[in-house]
């Protein structure tokens, strides 16, 4: 319906600008809008106030002219004009339900587009070190990022999900050492435990796989342990694969996969580092200082100079992380989204100043970031710390364990990403209306049981059939759920295009709640075949929609609870 309105205004603009009253030069864009306040229509409009100047009149007197220029159309119950000159759109009933035949033709397509027209757009999320379980915080960057590689896929993107493995540098020796300390026989306690190491029982549990010889088989590579507790090279590289093999079940467990694995020890094996800094050097954007090797990324929006090559010669993180991001647009990603924790936020800058010094015709501002804030998990009220198996924090699998796959999903991703999460461990496992899951999904297994109800009477009715009149539905709360209902795939496009997958999780909270205050003033099954038929066409769109946006969160919809 949205549309529809703007396409009336689009006629109404051209027709002033045919007869002279607005300049036919500029082009002129109608923001439609939904109404907060139902007394002032269904939706609205303020192109009066925004080409008032062109027009060289009031707003007011824009919008009249407007409105008497605005085609007839039987979409449209009434249009006025309020305040300055806002143009309010109230439409019809018979229009208002269009969406749900609109909804049961389209089934599980309703919502999704082609405004992205198959443009390739990379997303990296997760990239967790291989040095233990995937933690809480990587659960929120795996809810966010697999759900919006799912939004911008329903607007037509071909996405590639790709995870990043930091398997090189100071915290894979640490992996190496504590693996190694353990399968000498030394626990955390002992004097010459390593003063980084990790202490959660999975060392062990890899320690003890190194000593039985055992074969691992990762993602991209099979390891067979030596058993040599002296050969720390065979050790590092099987704890890797151990651990990597480790996160897959982790992400395999949370519903997530992915498209592609990137080493970060292929960029050194490959030379990329090195070229990297070789184009840089030959660029001019590096100086040296104190033994160190700089670059200038104050010349790219940077507080000051940073550091890429160490006294020791060894690389600081954010150089490599250049070189990957080359590759990436080497590869041809031309939109590339990294999605990853708040403490990230220092990267960026240095990233993509590293990225313009390498003059590769790379544009500023690329790559996107979203940055997720911490997750704090609590329990009657306590906030829970640690993890027997991670030995310092909760881990992802502690909370699939606890409370199941999809009350995970939702409430990892149904917060802005720059606001802090608290994971309220009793709220998730409730089966109440305060748990946004379980509201959400009952909405949806109500109406399959309706369904049901229908088919024990001997009503057979297709899940996706609309069958009665639906001008029969005159209900001012029959009327708003269709009004929701149309407001859907405007939300999928807009929380793909501002990077927002919260705004899903709150639309469904809010359908599902206006759909469950309707189940319970008003009955379905009456005597009335055709006033039942009618209510029923809109639970199935609204059944529909629901399953639609929970696709996309990742969260099943149940059809019993």
């Amino acid at each position: 319906m949205k549309e529809t309105v703007s396409d009336l205004l689009q006629s109404a603009l051209a027709a002033l600008q045919s007869e002279g009253t607005l300049p036919a030069d500029q082009t002129f864009s109608p923001q439609v809008g939904n109404t907060k306040d139902k007394s002032h229509g269904d939706y609205a409009c303020n192109i009066a106030l925004v080409a008032s100047k062109a027009a060289g009149c009031p707003p007011r007197k824009l919008a009249e002219a407007l409105v008497e220029k605005l085609p007839a159309s039987a979409a449209v119950e009434k249009v006025e004009i309020a305040g300055p000159g806002f143009i309010n759109f109230f439409m019809s009933t018979a229009s208002a339900f269009e969406v749900v035949e609109t909804i049961l033709s389209q089934a599980d397509r309703f919502g999704r587009n082609d405004h992205g027209k198959g443009e390739r757009v990379q997303v990296e999320f997760v990239s967790a070190n291989p040095t233990g379980p995937l933690h809480v915080g990587h659960g929120r960057g795996a809810a966010i990022g697999d759900c919006l590689c799912r939004l911008l896929e329903a607007n037509g993107y071909d996405v590639t999900r790709e995870f990043y493995y930091n398997d090189a540098g100071a915290q894979i020796n640490n992996l190496a050492l504590s693996v190694q300390s353990r399968v000498k026989g030394l626990t955390p306690e002992d004097d010459s435990w390593p003063a980084d190491g990790y202490r959660g029982d999975y060392i062990i549990d890899v320690a003890n796989a190194y000593l039985a010889g055992e074969t691992v088989t990762a993602d991209d590579r099979e390891v067979t342990a030596k058993a040599d507790p002296n050969d720390q090279d065979a050790i590092r590289e099987f704890a890797v694969a151990y651990l990597r093999r480790e996160q897959d079940l982790d992400l395999k467990a949370f519903g997530v996969h992915f498209d592609v694995y990137f080493l970060e020890s292929s960029l050194y094996e490959q030379g990329k580092v090195e070229a990297t800094v070789k184009r840089l050097q030959e660029n001019g954007y590096t100086y040296e200082q104190d033994g160190a090797l700089w670059l200038k990324t104050t010349e790219f929006g940077d507080d000051k100079d940073r550091v890429m090559r160490k006294k020791d010669g060894g690389y600081t993180y954010f150089l490599p992380d250049v070189a990957y991001h080359l590759d990436k647009w080497q590869r041809g990603f031309t939109t590339v989204i990294n999605e990853q924790g708040a403490d990230h936020h220092s990267t960026v800058t240095r990233v993509r100043a590293g990225l313009q010094a390498l003059k590769s015709d790379i544009p500023q501002g690329w790559p996107d970031y979203v940055l997720h804030q911490m997750v704090m998990v609590t329990r009657s009220g306590q906030e829970v710390k640690i993890s027997k198996r991670a030995g310092s924090y909760v881990t992802v699998r502690d909370l699939i364990d606890e409370v199941g796959r999809d009350a995970t999903r939702f409430f990892l991703a149904a917060r802005r990403v720059d606001s802090q999460l608290t994971f309220d461990i009793d709220l998730a496992r409730s089966q109440t209306n305060e748990n946004p899951v379980y509201y959400i999904q009952y909405a949806h297994a109500r109406i399959c049981s309706v369904l049901r109800k229908l088919a024990d009477e001997g009503i057979e009715r297709g899940r996706n059939e609309c069958k009665g009149d639906l001008s029969l539905l005159t209900l001012d709360e029959e009327k708003e759920l269709a009004n929701q209902l149309a407001k859907y795939p405007e939300l999928i496009a807009n929380s793909a295009a501002q990077r927002e997958p919260h705004h899903l999780t709150h639309y469904l909270r809010d359908l599902a709640g206006q759909f469950h205050t309707y189940y319970n003033a008003h009955k379905v099954l009456i005597e009335d075949a055709n006033v039942r038929d009618a209510r029923v066409s809109l639970y199935l769109a609204i059944r529909q929609v629901i399953a639609n946006g929970l696709d996309l969160l990742g969260v099943s919809a149940p059809e019993e609870m």
